[in-house]
């Protein structure tokens, strides 16, 4: 199969489209012939193999897993042994590692089935970044209707979806983005926008019960000015924080939490298919919209890499492979297994 790969960690200039073989699922994992795959922060941590701490699991020296890309919205082509809720031919998205290629395995228990309503490259755009966002807003934050809630970074994958899913719990939302992307996060439901260049949302004139810091810089001193007296900060992502841990403000605002009544938390976000359910009812109801801004073949996978390095994506781009005819197929892998 073709894949995006990676022989080491740096840029995306790193990336390659190249002939990779077709994964084998296990017991406990579903084949999936990708239709799209999303680009998240997530894939460009991966890429850049920072910050470094993450390398323990992920590869010292190189990725252990060459193959880029982890969500994924594709049909079921073969299942693992104990697999019972999926079967081959059924629609599917969440997280498969890997996904930028023409096949991918991904576990049971990241998959939920496609919203009917969504196309592959609209679903595609969805399981990580959302499923944060929820994470984020109902577990840590405890968002409660009528509360006033910030989102720093509101123009992201994550931040997209965060305007939309605290409007429909019924909080009072203003975001932070650019001018130039201050009517796309209007256009998601925010009730108030914020430019980050010219307007501080720590300037005490309005105070906040819950405030997302999606990949931000802000120190801790501006985020506690513009929370409540109890209001909650929660950190998601480690953009701009260090290429060790990335979680040095983080761990600094645990220890702060312990002195003062507000309270600043870290957010560990779990890949799991009970919130990729959960956001397929919000999905097929209408409440809650896929912010797909482009799609990109894979042979420009790293075109659209650039574009999120660079900061110019609204929402979430997809890598859309195009998959080669049966013929072509039997004549690449002569001697594989590689479903039709």
């Amino acid at each position: 199969m073709k894949a995006v790969i990676q022989d080491k960690y740096g840029s995306s200039e790193v990336l390659r489209v190249a002939d990779f073989p077709v994964p084998e699922p296990g017991d406990h994992e579903v084949l999936i012939k990708v239709r799209a795959a999303g680009l998240d922060r997530c894939t460009e941590h991966l890429m850049t193999g920072k910050p470094y701490a993450m390398r323990l699991a992920t590869g010292l020296r190189r990725p252990k897993n060459p193959v880029s890309g982890r969500d994924v919205a594709g049909t079921v082509v073969k299942v693992g042994s104990a697999v019972t809720r999926f079967a081959p031919g059924d629609e599917v998205y969440g997280v498969a590692p890997g996904s930028f290629a023409e096949y991918a395995v991904g576990p049971e228990k990241k998959l939920a089935h496609k919203p009917s309503s969504l196309t592959f490259e609209q679903a595609a755009v969805v399981p990580i970044s959302a499923g944060t966002a929820l994470q984020a807003l109902r577990d840590v934050g405890k968002v409660q209707p009528g509360q006033q809630v910030l989102i720093i970074g509101a123009s992201g994958g994550v931040g997209s979806y965060a305007v939309q899913l605290a409007k429909i719990l019924g909080a009072q939302v203003t975001g932070v983005a650019s001018a130039s992307k201050a009517d796309f996060v209007r256009s998601l439901g925010a009730d108030h926008v914020l430019d980050y260049n010219r307007d501080d949302f720590a300037d005490v004139t309005r105070h906040y019960d819950l405030i997302l810091d999606i990949g931000g810089g802000s120190t801790l001193t501006r985020l506690r000015r513009a929370l409540k007296r109890r209001g909650t900060a929660v950190f998601v992502g480690s953009e701009n924080s260090g290429n060790i841990t990335g979680m040095g403000r983080q761990l600094r605002g645990a220890v702060v939490s312990l002195f003062v009544p507000q309270r600043l938390a870290l957010l560990m976000a779990k890949e799991r298919a009970s919130d990729y359910e959960q956001l397929t009812e919000h999905l097929q109801a209408g409440r809650l919209r896929a912010t797909l801004a482009d799609t990109y073949s894979l042979d420009r996978a790293k075109d659209a890499v650039t574009q999120l390095e660079e900061g110019k994506v609204r929402g979430k781009v997809v890598i859309v492979p195009s998959h080669p005819a049966v013929g072509e197929q039997t004549a690449r892998h002569a001697d594989s297994n590689l479903p039709s």
